[in-house]
């Protein structure tokens, strides 16, 4: 492998297509989404009717609290409880 200074990595970085506008959305909202998923699992914990009412209608429970009961939400929140 070759060694490249920095100068000449940023040439070749500079030299790259941009990242979709998608990519780039996605990883700016990526540390949001997981600090609102800490907030939910947190709180399941401590709240016992918060947490039943996740287990009875996680999409229902979430929208009734202000959360967005997004699909990879609800599907993270799924992986999360089921661990």
């Amino acid at each position: 492998m070759r060694a490249y200074d920095e100068e000449r990595l940023g040439q070749l970085l500079a030299a790259l297509p941009p990242a979709p506008e998608g990519w780039v959305q996605a990883a700016q909202e990526l540390p949001l989404g997981r600090v609102e998923l800490d907030q939910i699992v947190t709180r399941a914990e401590a709240d016992e009717r918060f947490r039943k009412a996740l287990i009875a209608d996680l999409e229902a429970a979430l929208a009734a609290e202000g959360y967005d009961p997004a699909e990879p939400t609800v599907e993270r929140l799924r992986a999360r409880f089921a661990e």
